[in-house]
Formats: C-alpha cells, sequence, structure tokens
C-alpha cells in the first residue's frame, strides 16, 4: 500500500489516498475532486483550472500523469 496526497496529485489539499495502484489511488483523487467540485470548493477549483490548462496540450498532459505515476512507484510501501 502506497499514500499520495490530493497536492502531490495536483490538488488543493493533503487528504491522504492509500491503495495498491496508481490507478486506484487516481479513481479515489476524481471522486474527491468531484466532491469539492459539487462543494465549490475554492482551493479546488483554482487546481482543476491549472489542470485543465495541461489537458489543452496532450505532451504536457502524459508528461504529467507520467510524472506522478513515477512518483507512487517510488514511494515506500507501507
Amino acid at each position: 500500500m502506497k499514500t499520495m496526497t490530493c497536492n502531490q496529485l495536483g490538488g488543493a489539499c493533503e487528504k491522504e489516498f492509500t491503495a495498491n495502484t496508481f490507478e486506484e489511488i487516481a479513481e479515489m483523487s476524481k471522486k474527491h475532486g468531484m466532491e469539492m467540485f459539487q462543494k465549490n470548493d475554492k482551493p479546488h477549483l483554482e487546481a482543476m483550472d491549472k489542470m485543465k490548462e495541461l489537458m489543452k496540450s496532450p505532451n504536457a498532459m502524459k508528461e504529467f500523469h507520467e510524472s506522478k505515476i513515477r512518483e507512487f512507484n517510488n514511494l515506500p510501501e507501507k
């Protein structure tokens, strides 16, 4: 099991997500992001705007995603 925070994943808070795979953590982060969107949480909305900018460039988004996978893979097991 490895843990990453919302902030580490491009979000706006220190909520922790723990899972065996990066895909599981990414899904948890996505659900959290949707909850924060529904709550109209300003810091998370700002983080989402930054992510939207990344998505305009397929290469930038790909590099971001790959960097997060590398970060996950380099984390110690808990």
